[in-house]
C-alpha cells in the first residue's frame, strides 16, 4: 500500500500545550519590551546551556547510532565548545550573538534578492524583480550595519513584537483547539 502526500495525517498537539508556549512567548516579548538587556542575558546564556547539554546527547547517541559517527563527533564536539564559550563570556556572547543573526539576516536578503532579481530577467515579472531590488538593498544595509547598536536595538525590538503577536496567536489557537 503507497501512501500520498495527501495521506499523511498529523498528530494535533494538545491544546495546553500551545497555551503554555502562547504565555511563554507573552512572557518573553513582554521581558524583550521592558528590561531587554537583562533579558538578552539571560537567553544567551539559556542558549549556552542548551548547547551544552544538546552537544552531549549528539555525543551519547554517537554510540548507540554509528552512522555519521564523524559529523555526530564534530557537531558535539563544536555544540559543547560554543556553549563553554557563551557562559564563560556571556557579556560578549550578548552582544555579538544578535549581530552575528543581523549579519545572517542581511546575507539571506542579499541572496534571496539577487535570486528574484534573476527570476524577474527570465520571465518572472516586474514584481519580482522590485521585491529583489528592495531585497538586496535591504540585505546591504543589514550587512554594513551589523555591528551597529541601533540595529541590534532594533532586532531586539522586532523579536519582542513577534514574540507577543505569536503568543497571542498560540493562546487563541489553543482556545480554538480545544473548544
Amino acid at each position: 500500500m503507497t501512501e500520498s502526500a495527501l495521506d499523511f495525517k498529523t498528530e494535533q498537539h494538545p491544546w495546553w500545550l500551545h497555551l503554555m508556549s502562547g504565555i511563554f512567548n507573552l512572557i518573553i516579548g513582554f521581558l524583550l519590551l521592558t528590561v531587554p538587556v537583562k533579558t538578552v542575558f539571560v537567553l544567551v546564556v539559556a542558549l549556552g546551556l542548551y548547547w551544552i547539554v544538546s552537544g552531549m546527547f549528539v555525543l551519547v547517541g554517537m554510540f548507540v547510532d554509528h552512522s555519521a559517527w564523524g559529523w555526530k563527533l564534530f557537531v558535539g564536539l563544536i555544540s559543547i565548545l560554543a556553549g563553554t564559550y557563551i557562559l564563560r563570556y556571556p557579556l560578549i556572547s550578548a552582544v555579538t550573538i544578535p549581530q552575528f543573526i543581523i549579519l545572517l539576516m542581511g546575507i539571506q536578503g542579499l541572496v534571496s534578492g539577487i535570486v528574484m532579481l534573476v527570476m524577474a530577467f527570465k520571465g518572472g515579472g516586474l514584481g519580482s524583480g522590485i521585491l529583489g531590488a528592495l531585497s538586496v538593498i535591504f540585505g546591504g544595509v543589514l550587512i554594513a550595519n551589523y555591528s551597529a547598536p541601533g540595529m541590534v536595538i532594533t532586532l531586539v525590538w522586532v523579536v519582542a513584537v513577534l514574540a507577543l503577536i505569536g503568543g497571542i496567536g498560540q493562546i487563541v489557537q489553543a482556545f480554538m483547539q480545544r473548544a
